[in-house]
């Protein structure tokens, strides 16, 4: 197994357990911030161990976004592909759910923040499956390598997201293909509020945001639990869309994030709060955009998806 990682890696590489250790850091200020957030987040969360409901709606909703009719469609797909790169892994529970679905794979997972060693030690039985501590922007994988690249929720916490979506289309093998999503700009009151944000992170300690995201998930609960509907007119030029809106998601879209799940719970909810606050690197796209990257790297789209908060979809390498 050793010979495979020094092959598939362009830098010196260990194999320890399922962890393969390499040299990887990144030049940018910005980015460790938004690596040391993403370790707070992942390791508390880890500690709670409150990741069943989350776990559920994501592995569902995955499907969704990458044009799979459902886990069978996916185990087909995945075990046709020999390498597997899970390119922002968290605490690795999507690496390991491709792992049991294709045990004939090599599956890596790939997180710059400390989330990784967690992943490792509590998915140490799969066999085929391990977790490299590396920047997806600059992952020391080698051109044509990897068959399949799911990149899930991640790219638009890397310093240069263009760059990064360039970078893991060059280490896609031919014919190998890329899932990826990136956020979704939403209206221009709550795009300015984001964007002051990514600057005023830096200023705030964690235990400042793990505050505020308790308050805005209970501001988000509460206008929930108001059950109140009202009637929007368009305003185009603020890219506020009308429409019948609850209160909650009228201010949730276009003011300010508040967000609130009943079947998350309260700690998911609140940890999803952090997720958009707290790191400083959080880019938003319009579909031109995101769409430009794809043409841009020479890839053949093979399914597209569009919603309020995201765009994303499976490309292929030609």
């Amino acid at each position: 197994m050793n010979n495979i990682f020094k092959e598939l890696f362009n830098v010196p590489v260990m194999l320890n357990g399922n962890l393969i250790v390499m040299k990887a850091s990144s030049e940018f200020e910005n980015q460790q911030l938004t690596n040391n957030i993403f370790t707070d987040k992942w390791l508390k969360q880890d500690m709670k161990r409150q990741l069943e409901s989350i776990e559920m709606f994501q592995l569902k909703w995955y499907l969704d976004l990458y044009g799979f009719s459902d886990e069978n469609d996916f185990k087909e797909f995945l075990q046709t592909k020999r390498i597997i790169l899970d390119a922002g892994c968290g605490l690795g529970y999507k690496a390991a759910w491709m792992a049991l679905l294709s045990p004939n794979s090599i599956v890596i997972g790939m997180d710059f923040s400390d989330a990784v060693f967690s992943a490792s030690t509590h998915y140490e039985g799969i066999s085929n499956l391990f977790f490299v501590k590396g920047d997806i922007a600059q992952t020391n994988i080698n051109e044509d390598s990897i068959d399949y690249i799911s990149c899930d929720q991640v790219i638009h916490h890397t310093e240069k997201p263009e760059k990064t979506f360039e970078h893991l289309s060059e280490i896609l093998s031919k014919s190998g293909q890329l899932a990826c999503y990136v956020y979704a700009k939403k209206a221009l009151p709550r795009e300015l509020l984001d964007e002051y944000f990514r600057t005023f992170t830096k200023k705030c300690t964690k235990q400042e945001l793990w505050e505020m995201s308790e308050q805005l998930t209970a501001l988000g609960k509460t206008l929930s639990e108001l059950n109140i509907k009202i009637i929007v007119p368009d305003v185009p030029l603020l890219n506020i869309k009308g429409g019948l809106y609850d209160i909650q998601r009228f201010i949730y879209w276009n003011l300010l994030k508040c967000f609130w799940n009943e079947e998350f719970g309260w700690d998911s909810s609140v940890s999803t709060n952090f997720d958009w606050y707290g790191p400083v690197n959080a880019s938003r796209y319009s579909e031109e955009e995101f769409r430009s990257w794809i043409i841009n790297n020479n890839l053949n789209i093979m399914y597209f998806h569009k919603e309020e908060a995201c765009y994303s979809g499976r490309f292929l390498r030609v």
